[in-house]
């Protein structure tokens, strides 16, 4: 099977049954064209369904010359093993080259997250007498309040918001389209309902849109860019030196819920984590949180 056939098929593999997000489905096309890339430069065109493990070991060595990091090697692997298993199933190869290939041993770092007081300050940086502000101000209450992607948020509905007093939830649709029950908190429902009832009901929603909790002036949803932005402007407003983004609310929401004691599988349910390790890199707690703890609850301390 030539390159063109192949890739098609992948691609229809991940969004009918993998069942992926178009950025997801995006990401892995730009892996497997890697490979083909590789194909034409250093085996004469070879066609996907020929390639060999020993090919496909050099193909990483490869992706490493060129500069790229264990993290990205590992995630092209993980292309290229998605790729293989879709060529398998569809009876194009009989046995998977991929099968052996290794994922390079990756550090974990450490993901980047707010103090409380950092955040209380970038949500009272947003000046509320713009007509943006009380908007703004619910966007940053719900995602930290419910550690949600930024996508997350942008495409976040009227009809999955419950912020009735007994039954406190949104539903959130995440990656692969896979929905979770995510609580939702007494401060972000504040600012979320003066948002719905007080000032989103004086834009003029586009046609299509009129489910989409943020909207802009124009009645049109947010771009996840806007949000970015917005985050840096509030950063240099309060002089944060940190360097900052959407998920860093998400990454400050999964870390203080761990270490105020949350259950970790808990976290892994509201943040959609597939594999519990995900969600275990918030169990970095600092020296002072660990030495606070001790000190609180070991018998002979």
């Amino acid at each position: 099977m030539n390159w063109s056939p192949a890739i098609k098929l992948f691609n229809t593999y991940l969004k009918l049954e993998r069942m992926l997000s178009g950025n997801s489905v995006e990401a892995y096309i730009r892996d497997i064209n890697k490979l083909y890339q590789f194909a034409i430069a250093c085996k004469e065109g070879l066609a996907p369904d020929k390639f060999t493990l020993g090919d496909l070991r050099e193909f990483i060595t490869w992706v490493s010359e060129l500069g790229m990091v264990p993290s990205t090697q590992s995630r092209i692997i993980s292309g290229v093993k998605a790729f293989y298993k879709c060529l398998l199933l569809d009876d194009v190869i009989s046995t998977d080259p991929s099968e052996l290939l290794e994922v390079p041993k990756i550090q974990r770092k450490l993901p980047d997250t707010l103090s409380i007081e950092d955040i209380n300050a970038l949500i009272g940086a947003i000046d509320l007498s713009k007509p943006e502000g009380g908007r703004n101000k619910a966007m940053l209450e719900v995602m930290y309040s419910c550690g949600l992607r930024v996508s997350e948020l942008t495409e976040l509905r009227l009809s999955n918001l419950s912020l009735d007093k007994d039954d406190e939830f949104i539903k959130v649709t995440g990656k692969g389209n896979k929905q979770r029950l995510v609580p939702i908190g007494r401060q972000a429902i504040k600012a979320l309902t003066i948002w719905i009832e007080q000032l989103r009901v004086h834009v003029s929603v586009q046609k299509g849109e009129e489910d989409i909790v943020f909207l802009n002036r124009r009645g049109r949803r947010l771009t996840r860019v806007y949000v970015f932005l917005m985050i840096k402007e509030l950063a240099q407003v309060i002089g944060l030196k940190q360097k900052i983004s959407p998920h860093t609310f998400r990454h400050s929401f999964a870390t203080h819920l761990v270490e105020g004691g949350a259950d970790l599988r808990a976290v892994q349910e509201m943040l959609g984590h597939e594999s519990i390790t995900t969600t275990e890199i918030y169990t970095h707690l600092d020296k002072e949180f660990l030495m606070s703890t001790i000190i609180a609850h070991h018998p002979r301390s």
